[in-house]
């Protein structure tokens, strides 16, 4: 576990208001800011050491903010996240009646009435575009694949907490093969992160964790997520030593995506997934919580690592 002696925990809220102040303008809605030049430059030095760690043979993909609304809904993220869930939106019909509603706002009146859901959503985790473009290729040959995603993301839970975002980036690496490769996969990153979290200085721990499942239902699934040691996060103290910040998470999702897809392996059985996701902006404000506002006065080896 790194160590730093620039972590002020008692300073509180104070500290992280002037990291928001100096890193975001707001924008008045909780949880969206506009992003500094200075915050920026630190999210695009930690993409560029992120890629140095990219697996061999991955694939690399980018997508956009949005994805199909269909594809969610088979992912089954309404059943298990309908309050986290932003779907797209948009005013439909003719000319006459789409200038109605304009007419009807501009008089005073409410237009959001009339609007009607598209057949997008917007992407609460990079990977969820992978697993259908995958299962249209065909079986996954011996040894799995690897793919590099990324995403701006969006999950409706509006805070004024500087390390929850509704709108965020996340990086990925997915692995798609047997469930031992996957587990392999998994237990490398464990040790990378490690490595990568003491490259840039951070205090941090990994645990055991799960997922915020919707109502009483979701309770017993969490639990069961816990009792199969599906999830770990490795969290960073950048509120509180005892409300850590998850900043990357390492998750094992068995054979769910394959039966979701009817994705196969050679052999003919289904295919099991596993990633390790990046939270780029909570990476990027652990940072500067740990280490200060100016960069130039971080260690010498965290600002190698970065190039900055």
């Amino acid at each position: 576990m790194a160590m730093t002696a620039k972590f002020v925990e008692d300073a509180g809220d104070d500290r992280l208001g002037q990291l928001t102040d100096a890193l975001f303008h707001r924008t008045g809605v909780d949880g969206v800011y506009a992003r500094t030049g200075l915050y920026e430059g630190v999210v695009e030095a930690l993409a560029a050491l992120i890629s140095t760690y990219r697996p061999k043979g991955a694939e690399v993909l980018r997508f956009p903010p949005v994805m199909s609304r269909r594809h969610l809904e088979k992912h089954g993220y309404l059943k298990s996240f309908p309050n986290l869930l932003g779907c797209v939106s948009c005013l439909g019909g003719t000319e006459r009646e789409i200038r109605a509603v304009v007419d009807r706002f501009e008089n005073g009146g409410e237009w959001t009435e009339d609007l009607g859901a598209a057949d997008l959503v917007l992407s609460p985790a990079a990977c969820y575009p992978v697993y259908p473009l995958v299962a249209e290729r065909g079986p996954v040959a011996t040894g799995g694949l690897v793919f590099d995603v990324a995403s701006d993301c969006f999950r409706r839970e509006p805070s004024t907490d500087i390390d929850r975002f509704q709108s965020f980036r996340m990086r990925e690496y997915v692995c798609i093969g047997s469930p031992a490769e996957i587990q392999d996969f998994r237990e490398q990153w464990i040790v990378r992160a490690k490595g990568l979290a003491d490259r840039l200085g951070l205090t941090y721990r990994v645990e055991l964790a799960s997922d915020p499942f919707f109502g009483r239902g979701g309770q017993l699934v969490a639990i069961s997520q816990i009792q199969q040691s599906l999830k770990f996060e490795l969290l960073v103290p950048v509120r509180s030593e005892e409300e850590p910040t998850a900043c990357m998470s390492f998750n094992y999702h068995r054979d769910h995506f394959g039966h979701t897809w009817d994705l196969k392996t050679e052999d003919g059985e289904f295919a099991h997934t596993g990633c390790v996701a990046f939270g780029m902006d909570r990476l990027a404000v652990a940072l500067f919580a740990t280490h200060g506002i100016d960069i130039e006065a971080w260690p010498q080896d965290v600002r190698d690592a970065l190039r900055v």
